[in-house]
């Protein structure tokens, strides 16, 4: 799993809520698109089948009978926390957090065991990962071909619905993209921009790099540092450019801070690394289009 936060079809992923509504019929698109869900996890239906797969009453307990790589939660807020510590004790690599609102000090006690047991989370209030063409675990339509096709652009969001649509935007121009990382969009998260970054500039199969951004924190200053050092071509969108002063956006880390986390200061520091900053996110086709038409042209995933 050391290639964690992108995912593979290898990878042997656990359910946490799997028997309910929203973890059935995301948990039935994955296993179509090819996701290894070996299990999940709910107490009170441990000892069940669904969808053919075991239902264990804690991720301890599914370790102890099957191998897993990845854990992914339909778990709500209040009890999030507890979940997120089950899947650290259990040694499990990587864990996905799709919950909002989960309250501060629960987030606070899973950062801190994780950092001690080297598990790396994305999340919490994230979309989820897609691989298109192998695997995708959360609520993003990794299902849907007219949105995801395999190729060669990687793409980083905090925003689920735009990150749909900018990979929507890239497949009807015949980009295909080799990872979707939806990092989340609270305050706390396990794997920043940054961190998606490396991993994408790290990969292979990634050629050039797509990074939706938006006001607030300083995720996107950050990794304009370390995008001025790739080799790889990157892009930017970053939302909120036309709000008011003061204003944020509808995540609870998109928070404004003097310049710190405007769109102009975000702008600014990913210009100056190199990155092209699209005024929409139509304009991204072509901004890509144009970083690559120098070397390697563009990518069907054909």
């Amino acid at each position: 799993m050391s290639r964690f936060p992108l995912l593979r079809r290898t990878d042997r992923v656990l359910v946490l809520g799997m028997t309910g509504t929203q973890g059935t019929f995301w948990s039935e698109r994955m296993i179509e698109t090819g996701t290894n869900i070996v299990a999940g996890v709910n107490p009170k239906r441990a000892g069940m089948q669904h969808l053919g797969k075991p239902i264990f009453a804690s991720a301890k307990e599914a370790v102890r009978t099957l191998a897993v790589d990845v854990a992914v939660m339909f778990v709500p807020p209040g009890l999030a926390g507890a979940a997120a510590l089950d899947v650290i004790d259990a040694d499990i690599p990587g864990l996905v957090m799709l919950t909002e609102h989960i309250p501060t000090h629960d987030m606070i006690a899973v950062f801190a065991r994780a950092r001690a047991a080297g598990t790396r989370i994305v999340g919490p209030n994230t979309a989820g990962l897609v691989t298109p063409g192998e695997a995708f675990v959360g609520i993003m339509p990794g299902h849907n071909a007219n949105v995801f096709q395999p190729g060669r652009v990687g793409v980083i969001s905090r925003s689920g619905s735009l990150g749909t649509l900018i990979c929507l935007n890239l497949t009807r121009a015949g980009f295909g993209q080799s990872s979707f990382i939806g990092i989340g969009g609270d305050p706390m998260i396990g794997t920043t921009t940054l961190d998606a970054l490396r991993a994408l500039d790290g990969d292979e199969g990634t050629d050039a790099v797509v990074m939706v951004g938006e006001i607030g924190g300083g995720m996107e200053e950050e990794a304009a540092g370390y995008a001025a050092t790739m080799k790889k071509p990157a892009v930017s969108f970053i939302a909120g450019g036309a709000a008011p002063p003061g204003r944020r956006m509808g995540h609870a880390g998109a928070i404004v801070a003097g310049n710190v986390g405007s769109y102009r200061g975000k702008r600014a520091a990913l210009e100056k690394a190199g990155v092209i900053v699209a005024d929409t996110p139509h304009a991204i086709v072509q901004a890509l289009a144009g970083k690559l038409s120098a070397g390697k042209g563009r990518d069907t995933g054909d």
